[in-house]
């Protein structure tokens, strides 16, 4: 079964259909999980598809599985170098180098980034010449002139983000260069993305946006890199976010209710950070969601998604591969029926199912 399915996966990637090879082949890694060809060429697909966090991640997973693996090395350096971890990228070209001494994509491959490691090294900003201390205090002061009162710096974040978007997820990167995994929090909730860093002896940097849209927790993921921290929304719903973070045009406003035993002391602003009650807000979105009415094809896509969410593995399968095989057709629940079989196309009444050709 799992052979099969990786014949069907290989004709999808030479027809550049990368999608459904990517599929195919994780279906045949749940028949197989310790296969490490299967990791490999999905790894392969993920290249294609530009996925590259999970092309490293299948990779390293093949690696595990079966360290004399050439191609995984191989996928390992492709992706790394388009995620421009240019060192771990070598490292791993020539491991695979060594274990396949005849291939001459490796040295083509490691003498490249050989090139953008040099490029990398001789990108170092130039710091212009300062007026010292000791120059400030031999210069003198005219009489009765007030010493000059220092420009007043706007305060940046102190690290840049930015995202963009697929159809069903959204990537978000922060550039924070060389922090240690254990320093990164990363929290997802309903419509909540929480990014923490905390480096000691620095102070430390909170992300808690309300994202635009709504994601499923359970199936997103981050990765921190070198030079960034990247981390993959998966989209509930595959609309087009017009940005990463919520806004309405009408903002309810907290209603104080004066205490009957005197009057409220104000509140100033605090730079100590807040608790932030992940439970009392991911009520308040789930109240939001319920009371929101929806209608036609909105509506029809809600019901699919939950029943998505509250099935069994064996169902999500089953809705997976008949969605796919049949071209958007059939939607079946029944993994008995569908996981034994092709499923064919079933257009609605009145149209032909037709395949393109190119």
């Amino acid at each position: 079964m799992a052979s099969d399915l990786e014949a069907k996966a290989k004709e999808a990637f030479v027809e550049d259909h990368f999608e459904l090879a990517v599929e195919l082949l994780s279906q045949a890694i749940d028949i197989e999980p310790t296969r490490a060809e299967l990791y490999a060429d999905r790894a392969q697909a993920n290249i294609k598809l530009s996925n590259f966090t999970e092309a490293v991640a299948d990779a390293n997973k093949a690696i595990e599985l079966n360290p004399s693996l050439s191609k995984a090395y191989m996928r390992k350096g492709m992706a790394c170098m388009k995620l421009e971890e240019y060192q771990t990228a070598k490292a791993a070209l020539e491991v695979g180098a060594s274990l396949a001494p005849g291939e001459s994509r490796f040295a083509k491959l490691i003498k490249e980034c050989d090139k953008l490691i040099a490029e990398e090294s001789y990108d170092t900003p130039i710091q212009e010449k300062t007026t010292t201390q000791e120059e400030s205090a031999n210069e003198v002061q005219p009489e009765n002139v007030l010493p000059e009162q220092p420009p007043v710096s706007v305060v940046k974040s102190k690290y840049r983000h930015e995202f963009y978007q697929k159809p069903n997820e959204v990537v978000v990167t922060v550039f924070a260069k060389g922090i240690p995994r254990e320093n990164v929090t990363v929290d997802f909730g309903e419509q909540i993305l929480s990014v923490s860093i905390n480096v000691p002896g620095e102070d430390p940097y909170v992300f808690q946006p309300r994202l635009f849209g709504k994601i499923i927790p359970s199936r997103c993921r981050y990765e921190v890199l070198s030079t960034k921290i990247e981390i993959r929304l998966v989209k509930a719903d595959p609309i087009h976010w017009t940005s990463l973070e919520f806004t309405r045009a009408t903002v309810p406003q907290m209603v104080v209710v004066p205490s009957a035993t005197g009057i409220n002391r104000p509140t100033y602003p605090s730079s100590k950070p807040t608790r932030v009650d992940w439970d009392k807000l991911e009520a308040q979105v789930k109240k939001e969601e319920k009371e929101e009415k929806l209608d036609g094809d909105a509506a029809l896509n809600k019901f699919f998604r939950e029943i998505y969410q509250d099935a069994d593995e064996d169902t999500r399968r089953a809705m997976r591969k008949s969605f796919v095989e049949s071209n958007g057709t059939v939607l079946s629940t029944n993994w008995k029926e569908v996981g034994s079989k092709k499923v064919e196309g079933s257009p609605p009444d009145g149209m032909e199912l037709k395949k393109w050709e190119y």
